[in-house]
């Protein structure tokens, strides 16, 4: 096996960062690989900022994982930063491998050298296996989180 890189997504990785999110029954109602239109345009706006992470985990030049680490600067905690991991996907043949413990531990260390003092995430409420995945990683289920579609 291939070593592991972690490295920031480049727009050539789209495709395969979307198969994976595509990938999962949640993922396969709301998106769409066969039009990369918007995924490539949103990929434009992400590199463009500073506070967005999107970042791939690749082994022997494949794509096998994804996530993203966004930066929230604000004034509660006394102004702090906090780091939030949005999705996070690892490619069907990879899971139960310890990528996803390997990515959550690069953001949880990027966020911390980027002088985070919190990093949180969310979980879809019937991903129970996730759940049970961040809390041995440490992450505790201290808020109720809610959503409003525009």
């Amino acid at each position: 096996m291939g070593d592991l890189d972690i490295r920031h997504a480049a727009e050539t990785d789209v495709p395969a960062i979307v198969a994976m999110l595509a990938d999962d029954p949640l993922g396969a109602r709301r998106e769409s690989p066969d039009d990369l239109a918007p995924y490539l345009a949103a990929f434009k706006r992400l590199k463009a900022d500073p506070n967005q992470h999107l970042v791939v985990a690749v082994r022997d030049d494949r794509v096998i994982g994804t996530l993203q680490l966004t930066l929230i600067p604000g004034l509660s905690h006394k102004g702090a930063t906090r780091a939030l991991i949005e999705a996070v996907r690892i490619h069907a043949d990879e899971r139960g491998s310890g990528l996803g413990s390997e990515l959550i531990r690069w953001a949880i260390d990027t966020a911390r050298s980027l002088d985070c003092n919190l990093v949180q995430l969310t979980s879809d409420k019937t991903r129970t296996d996730a759940h049970r995945f961040y809390e041995r990683l440490g992450f505790t289920a201290s808020h109720e989180g809610f959503k409003l579609s525009l």
